[in-house]
């Protein structure tokens, strides 16, 4: 049986990845290389925590299927990037369904994935938390070493399915100014996002 490679699972969070009490669910492996990353284990064959097969994980999940009937919440696979094991997410939703669970599902990511990844999950996925990172190009390109063109593709694609989304604009230092997340919420609003969440982000030491 084909396991999920996880970086972690945190238990009972409430109001920081999506509503009611939530399970997030770390998934390693991740696109970019990010120069402030809060979770770089992702990224290193060393950041391995536990391998689950979907069966195992919704079994160590539904511990807390109390807590999320109670309150509408559910589980919430971040990472790394989590649409890299989108086949993972699908067959874990199928379990959960063949068992009469019918919990809140939402997804953390970059959308920095193929098209093809974020198509297979929409139906699926009740909320998206998406980390944007920078709308400029260049910004972005120097922050994680990728393009955005991804990015822009995928979240145009969910707004045009009315899919339940969050976007997250941060603001990074040495990397842009309170100018370009401006400029980023005002993009944002033309492209149809209208829930937006700005912070700053806290730099760690590795």
């Amino acid at each position: 049986m084909k396991t999920s490679i996880l970086i972690g699972l945190s238990r009972h969070r409430i109001g920081v990845d999506g509503a009611g009490v939530t399970t997030l669910v770390a998934f390693h492996g991740c696109p970019l290389n990010c120069k402030y990353c809060l979770n770089p284990q992702a990224l290193s064959p060393k950041g391995v925590w536990k391998r689950f097969s979907p069966e195992e994980l919704f079994n160590e999940i539904k511990k807390d299927d109390l807590y999320f009937c109670a309150t509408g919440g559910g589980v919430t696979f971040g990472g790394g990037e989590p649409l890299l094991s989108y086949k993972d997410i699908l067959l874990f939703k199928k379990i959960c369904t063949d068992n009469g669970k019918h919990w809140k599902i939402n997804i953390e990511s970059s959308l920095n994935v193929q098209e093809t990844y974020v198509n297979a999950t929409e139906v699926i996925i009740d909320n998206w938390i998406v980390d944007i990172k920078d709308m400029n190009p260049e910004i972005y390109r120097a922050y994680t070493g990728r393009s955005n063109d991804l990015v822009i593709k995928n979240l145009q694609h969910l707004i045009n399915k009315k899919a339940k989304i969050t976007v997250r604009v941060p603001l990074i230092p040495k990397f842009n100014t309170e100018s370009d997340v401006e400029n980023n919420i005002k993009a944002l609003h033309k492209l149809g996002v209208t829930d937006i969440e700005r912070f700053t982000y806290t730099i760690k030491k590795h």
